[in-house]
């Protein structure tokens, strides 16, 4: 049995600077992931990709923001348990919570916080005859390494932020980049939207709307495709196809542990974001509320408020004082004494 004092469910970023967060209050955090290493969909979809609102960084790659993380809650000392799905939850008679995983590891806590992204994840494919045939062969829906499409052909299909990124990321790797949307309106953010209207007028990019990829060709490779545009079929040399029409988002078991979902994430109180459990709380994009952004930096803010609620739960009656983090030379978590800058939470009997 592990026992620790936050249970999290997700190691992607917002789970990550959970333990930072609860390390500042000396709490104690442990980890569960169904994907063998830490990161979420930063590590395992799209590491090379870069994130611009981060604060303080006007530009990281996911997969380093992601090591980022791990080297600031590394002080704090988390545990793991990787390769593993959190499956049952039960709740004992001193308030707290048995969670055990596909595989029977068993873990306790007082808090849980449930920190698991879009939960399990796949990608929405096009509805195109052969695609399956291409895939691994051409067709890829995640960008995980951008040097594969170092000097080839690209096209991209997709209107939303992840399509406008890497087709503005690309057209320094790739020898052509073809980006095919089905409106001439975008939904990602408008400066990536303006950036790719300069990016076409420099003819740095193509682009075709309004209009759908409908048909693949090629031997034992994608060689070419063809995109309608106003009933016109027009066919495209290409290496590369990457569809980019989002996630299909499944919460999986943790949909049957008694909290209340609305449209596959689950309802919390803004408060604390707390759901409707005592003791279990729901953080980053899993979670819904009026006014709701799927952000990075929205899940960091729940994060930080979320540890506050915990630290009460976990030490009922304990008032305490929590210093800015600009603090210097105070005790570390470990009980030694450490100069870099640290929070500190100072109890008051």
């Amino acid at each position: 049995m592990i026992k620790t004092d936050i249970l999290i469910i997700g190691a992607g970023p917002t789970g990550l600077f959970t333990v930072f967060e609860a390390g500042l209050l000396k709490l104690k955090c442990h980890l569960i992931d169904a994907l063998p290493q830490p990161g979420g969909q930063c590590s395992e979809i799209y590491p090379k990709k870069p994130i611009y609102d981060i604060p303080g960084f006007p530009e990281v790659l996911a997969g380093d923001l992601t090591a980022n993380l791990l080297e600031q809650g590394r002080q704090f000392e988390p545990g793991f348990t990787l390769g593993e799905r959190a499956e049952t939850i039960e709740k004992q008679e001193d308030g707290s919570f048995i969670v055990t995983t596909n595989k029977g590891t068993q873990h306790q806590a007082p808090v849980v916080a449930i920190a698991g992204g879009l939960g399990s994840f796949e990608p929405r494919k096009p509805k195109i005859e052969n695609i399956a045939y291409y895939e691994d062969k051409g067709v890829e829906y995640f960008i995980k390494d951008p040097e594969v499409y170092r000097d080839k052909k690209v096209v991209i299909s997709g209107g939303g932020d992840s399509a406008l990124d890497w087709s503005v990321f690309l057209t320094d790797v790739a020898s052509q980049v073809t980006l095919v949307h089905r409106r001439n309106e975008f939904r990602g953010a408008l400066d990536s939207v303006e950036k790719v209207q300069e990016l076409k007028k420099q003819g740095k990019i193509n682009l075709i709307t309004p209009a759908e990829v409908t048909a693949l060709h090629g031997n034992n490779k994608l060689e070419g495709i063809t995109v309608t545009k106003e009933g016109e079929k027009i066919l495209l040399e290409t290496d590369h196809f990457i569809p980019l029409f989002g996630l299909s988002p499944k919460l999986g078991p943790i949909g049957d542990w008694g909290l209340e979902i609305v449209k596959n994430a689950i309802k919390v109180d803004t408060l604390d974001y707390q759901t409707n459990i005592p003791g279990i709380f729901a953080i980053g994009d899993v979670n819904t509320y009026e006014g709701k952004l799927k952000l990075i930096l929205c899940g960091f803010h729940e994060a930080t408020l979320m540890c506050q609620s915990a630290y009460k739960i976990i030490n009922p009656g304990k008032k305490y004082v929590l210093k800015y983090t600009t603090v210097s030379g105070i005790d570390g978590f470990d009980g030694t004494r450490k100069e870099a800058p640290k929070a500190v939470v100072q109890s008051i009997n």
